[in-house]
């Protein structure tokens, strides 16, 4: 089945990533696909931390996103998150925790943000379906921005005592130059969206309390002063340039040299200070009930929060409006091990025996119109993880490849 005529699907990443209306984490994530020529996603879907630590590094120049189940990682703590951070800030990759929300608002802000796991903490996107109602989607939102907000500001308090002295003016005096005083709570222009999404910005702002100094000064007892101090630090991860400029200057056939993709991406930057929401509108498991209604709601709901859905869990293209620009990640891709054709393995290569169901990468992509495509057990159990997920890459390119082609 042919794609829908929408024309995400005959737009190139690079092209796409230059919209101003989308969110700063959409555009950051197709420049970075075109950079990487990656449109891989890979399921981590193991035990512990050293399994997962050690995959993302071996498959991590190949993928662009890399997903992962922390409630099924029996040693998950800050070692799992920190090490993972690392990883995906070294070899260019988003972490895309699968939680797949689906309660209240009230109890999804809090499963979102706080807890053993803190997912909003470490992870640009998450997942949700929507059966409990569209209201997921802001109480998600909120949760996103308080989390932000929290993780870009730190206060410290310095607590000093001492005994003064008395001056030529015989004043009481600590031998120090008195502090100024600054105003204690400074106005910010920072608003509520603001806060999910990243803003040119690489300012470190200080607010130092001024001084409070208490004299005790009593007849046969030696003066002293307290000094407390607070100082409320808010900082801002920088902004990457602007993908329009940067992917012109890749692309560029004026006879300047195009960058390389390791100048490519060292100018991309660090992903924006932003979350992601994908929404799961349809699945790849036989006879799951998520029907063409449920799918239109999914989309639908998303049209009324395109600031902060990125897109669907999908098996196809559900762009459909003429403003629609929303990605679509799409599980269930596999196919036989290398040097066996489709078909040797009969009806295995096409399942579990769970009832999942299994396409091809390059199928996914220039048929279904996929813009990314999830593959979990067949890079994960694959004997060299790294030629597995790098054979995966290059045929889910292809597709796309094939697929904007014959748009042309």
């Amino acid at each position: 089945m042919a794609p829908k005529q929408h024309p995400t699907s005959s737009t190139p990443f690079s092209v796409r990533a230059e919209s101003e209306s989308l969110p700063a984490l959409t555009s950051y994530l197709l420049s970075l696909i075109s950079i990487k020529k990656s449109n891989l996603c890979v399921s981590a879907d193991v035990h512990s931390t050293s399994i997962l630590l050690k995959l993302a590094e071996e498959i991590g120049d190949s993928i662009c996103v890399l997903k992962t189940h922390a409630d099924i990682i029996d040693d998950f703590s800050d070692r799992t998150i920190k090490g993972l951070q690392e990883i995906a800030k070294r070899k260019n990759f988003l972490i895309f925790e699968d939680r797949k929300f689906g309660d209240i608002g009230n109890t999804v802000q809090s499963q979102y943000s706080r807890g053993p796991l803190r997912i909003a903490t470490w992870a640009h996107l998450t997942n949700a379906h929507i059966f409990p109602g569209p209201a997921i989607i802001p109480s998600l939102q909120s949760a996103a921005t308080s989390t932000l907000i929290s993780l870009n500001q730190s206060v410290s308090t310095e607590i000093s005592t001492g005994t003064p002295r008395t001056s030529l003016d015989g004043l009481s005096t600590t031998g120090t130059d008195p502090e100024p005083d600054l105003d204690p709570f400074p106005s910010s222009s920072t608003s509520t969206s603001d806060a999910y999404l990243y803003r040119p910005s690489s300012s470190n702002t200080q607010n130092t309390l001024s001084p409070t100094t208490t004299e005790f000064d009593m007849s046969h007892r030696r003066s002293s002063v307290v000094t407390a101090t607070t100082t409320i630090s808010q900082t801002f991860e920088p902004c990457p340039p602007n993908p329009a400029t940067l992917q012109r200057s890749m692309s560029s056939s004026s006879g300047d040299t195009p960058l390389d993709r390791a100048t490519a991406l060292k100018e991309l930057g660090p992903p924006p200070h932003a979350r992601g929401l994908l929404l799961l509108a349809q699945m790849s498991s036989e006879n799951n009930l998520l029907d063409a209604g449920y799918t239109d709601t999914c989309v639908a709901a998303a049209r009324e929060h395109k600031d902060f859905v990125l897109g669907f869990v999908a098996q196809e293209n559900l762009n459909a409006d003429k403003q629609d620009a929303f990605l679509v990640f799409t599980p269930g891709v596999g196919f036989p091990p290398e040097g066996q054709e489709a078909g040797v393995l009969g009806e295995k290569s096409k399942g579990d025996r769970m009832g999942q169901r299994w396409r091809g990468p390059r199928e996914v992509v220039r048929d279904e119109g996929a813009d990314v495509v999830i593959v979990g057990r067949g890079v994960v159990n694959a004997r060299d993880r790294a030629s597995e997920a790098e054979r995966y890459r290059r045929e889910a390119w292809r597709g796309y490849e094939e697929r904007i082609e014959r748009r042309k």
